[in-house]
């Protein structure tokens, strides 16, 4: 029902009808939330069970168990991307031009990235060649010819250590052959729930506000994306990732207690 219908179901004035929704009630216009998938009751428990798993572990090896975690993902990059409606709002005085947009829409040009970062910062920036498509085989490449030499070149005590694996159930990550890899690497591969990128660092943290520095920007060549998105991550402080992967704890927490459903941002 609309704020005018119940002024007029109740034969109250406009302004009293809304300060009592608003107000007294304290109700709010919200959208409507989209989420990855349905959630089926076997997703929801194996989501609970998978963070009670990793809060264990944390309970029992402290922080340590944190700044072991290397995380990647990927995630396409355009040569323009549009700007949101909000990152376009700007100050004006009563009766200031209003400044117009045409419609337009993303660049066929784009390019996929793979980043793999810890709690210190960016291990690994990795552009697939064009034409080409992630599979098992380049996935599990990546691991041995770049990542690891990036651990142990940037960040060499973690292999020592030990390295905690975290990326979601796409395809080329769950592949037979990909399984392997990390075994052989010594890399252990922590468990991560089906459709829960509420859960993965790369998703709520990291691309979300890499993308809106990306917006609006038009790129006219693949070094100009690479130079952009390097610059980018480059400026952020060594804080910005040991938050990202600090919030695993909370991310977890939340979904245990909302019964499995997924995390608010």
């Amino acid at each position: 029902m609309t704020i005018d219908e119940v002024a007029n179901h109740f034969e109250i004035n406009h302004g009293s009808a809304y300060d009592i929704i608003h107000n007294r009630f304290g109700f709010r216009k919200v959208c409507a939330r989209w989420v990855p998938t349905q959630l089926i009751e076997e997703h929801r428990n194996n989501r609970v069970a998978i963070c009670q798993h990793l809060l264990d572990r944390y309970a029992n090896e402290g922080e340590a168990f944190l700044t072991q975690i290397v995380t990647g993902d990927e995630t396409w990059d355009h040569h323009f991307a549009l700007e949101r409606k909000r990152q376009s709002m700007e100050w004006k005085y009563p009766g200031s031009p209003v400044k117009k947009k045409f419609k337009s829409q993303p660049s066929v040009g784009k390019m996929l990235l793979t980043i793999f970062w810890d709690s210190q910062g960016v291990i690994l920036e990795h552009y697939l060649e064009r034409g080409a498509t992630v599979n098992s085989v380049r996935y599990s490449e990546m691991l041995s010819t770049e990542l690891k030499p990036a651990i142990q070149t940037k960040h060499r005590g973690l292999l020592s250590s030990g390295v905690l694996l975290l990326h979601d159930n796409a395809r080329p990550h769950t592949a037979i052959h990909t399984l392997q890899t990390p075994v052989k690497l010594g890399f252990t591969v922590l468990e991560h729930p089906a459709y829960s990128p509420d859960l993965a660092p790369l998703d709520y943290h990291l691309f979300g506000p890499l993308k809106n520095a990306l917006r609006g920007r038009r790129f006219t060549s693949d070094e100009g994306v690479k130079k952009a998105v390097h610059e980018w991550l480059a400026a952020q402080p060594k804080t910005f990732f040991s938050e990202g992967i600090q919030k695993l704890l909370e991310h977890w927490n939340k979904c245990i207690a909302k019964h499995g459903n997924y995390v608010e941002k």
